[in-house]
C-alpha cells in the first residue's frame, strides 16, 4: 500500500523566514516553494523531505506530546556544538547504550531531533 513516507510537514508562522532559517542553520536547500500555498520543501539529504507549511492559526508545541523528525547524525555531539555555535536552542546530549541524541527548535519552538546510532 506505502512505500515509505514522502515529507513530513512542519507548520510555521511565517514559510520565507523559516526556510531560511533551515537553510543558514542545518543546512537544507529548497528543492520547491509555491508563495500561493505559503510553503517550502526542503532537501534532507535522504528519501523524506520536510514541507514547511505557512499557518495562520496559533502554533502550540507541547514538547512531551509532540509529533517531530529524528535527523540521522554520525556524531551527536558535534552536531549539537556546530548548531549551539549558530544560536539554535538545544536540550542536553542524551547517551544511552543504543544511541545518543538531542533535541532542538526552530523559530516557531518546533521540535527537531538529532540522533546517533551505536555500532
Amino acid at each position: 500500500m506505502f512505500q515509505g513516507i514522502d515529507t513530513i510537514i512542519l507548520r510555521v508562522s511565517d514559510f520565507q523566514k523559516s526556510g531560511s532559517w533551515f537553510k543558514e542553520k542545518l543546512g537544507l536547500n529548497p528543492v520547491y516553494e509555491n508563495p500561493e500555498m505559503r510553503l517550502i520543501v526542503l532537501d534532507t539529504g535522504s528519501v523524506t523531505s520536510v514541507t514547511l507549511w505557512q499557518t495562520d492559526e496559533p502554533i502550540i508545541i507541547n514538547s512531551k506530546t509532540a509529533s517531530y523528525p529524528i535527523f540521522r547524525t554520525e556524531n551527536a555531539g558535534q552536531s549539537r556544538t556546530e548548531l549551539i555555535q549558530k544560536e539554535v536552542k538545544t536540550t542536553e546530549l542524551i547517551t544511552d547504550s543504543f544511541v545518543t541524541y538531542f533535541q532542538f527548535f526552530d523559530p516557531d519552538g518546533n521540535v527537531l531531533e538529532a540522533c546517533q546510532v551505536h555500532p
